[in-house]
């Protein structure tokens, strides 16, 4: 879930197997640079030096160990959160495939908690945490659009935030009015997202619970509108929710290990991009 963390820098591009590589032969030493962070912020209020020490950063940029934490971060972010929303996860997908039992919102949760009580608003909620579905083709119709506009949406909102809304610059900024810019655009960007892949989630939800059905069938079921509309304002709530709660949760595990939270313009990045324009422009 590894985002533009400066505008102008650009991250080297790193094979599969050398960041697994590296997460694994540099975990003693991501567990180090977690408690020098942790360590160095305990003792900013204490040190006299502590501001500057807190600026330090505890693991550099575009490194293994970079990717490793992110990775990891990307994890915690993304299990956790599906994780919590599994109840309206359960509702969306009863109200998608029995319209007529499921009418509404208030309905769905009161039949359920009535027929299952409250253990089957957590039915299945393994496979919601490690994301196992059934048809391929139908979930990347959902999950390639949803990824795409997760991230541009993310980027471009955060950084209209910080250029629009927010009155100084992000690094001027507290880390939790940062986190919140965070939460505030993942939720922005996933109302996008359920928007753009509702069609293909209701195509998913219709072949998990339809033995041996195909796409067809499911078009002739719910039809056009359906495809497009059935469930949707119960999936902006949920995927807003939970796009904004990975992004804070990603960006607080970055901020906790002594990095940088994701978009935004970065000063000093940006001043060395504007320095190698000139200095491109001076060439020609």
């Amino acid at each position: 879930m590894t985002s533009r963390d400066k505008v102008g820098c650009p991250p080297v591009a790193l094979p599969l197997d050398r960041v697994l590589a590296a997460l694994a032969a540099n975990a003693e030493q991501l567990g180090k640079q977690w408690e020098a962070a942790v360590r160095s912020r305990c003792g900013k209020a204490e040190a006299a030096g502590g501001e500057a020490e807190g600026k330090r950063q505890a693991i550099e940029m575009h490194t293994p160990l970079f990717y490793a934490t992110c990775a990891l971060g990307g994890v915690l972010s993304t299990g956790l959160t599906h994780l919590a929303v599994t109840p309206l996860d359960l509702v969306k997908c009863n109200m998608q495939v029995d319209p007529s039992k499921y009418r509404d919102i208030s309905t769905a949760f009161g039949v359920m908690l009535q027929e299952q009580g409250l253990g089957g608003f957590f039915k299945g909620w393994m496979a919601t945490l490690v994301g196992l579905y059934k048809g391929l083709l139908p979930l990347w119709g959902r999950q390639v659009p949803y990824t795409m506009m997760k991230f541009a949406c993310f980027e471009t909102i955060v950084e209209m935030v910080y250029k629009h809304a927010v009155p100084k610059p992000k690094d001027q900024c507290s880390k939790p009015l940062q986190l919140a810019v965070s939460f505030a655009g993942g939720y922005i960007a996933g109302v996008f997202c359920a928007a753009i892949s509702h069609p293909a989630d209701n195509l998913v939800s219709f072949l998990n619970n339809a033995q041996g059905a195909t796409v067809a069938d499911a078009v002739r079921t719910l039809g056009m509108w359906g495809l497009f509309t059935r469930g949707l304002p119960l999936r902006i709530i949920m995927v807003g929710t939970l796009t904004g709660a990975q992004w804070a949760t990603y960006d607080a595990f970055k901020v906790f290990v002594g990095l940088p939270t994701s978009g935004g313009v970065n000063p000093s990045c940006a001043s060395a991009a504007t320095l190698h324009r000139m200095g491109h422009e001076k060439q020609n």
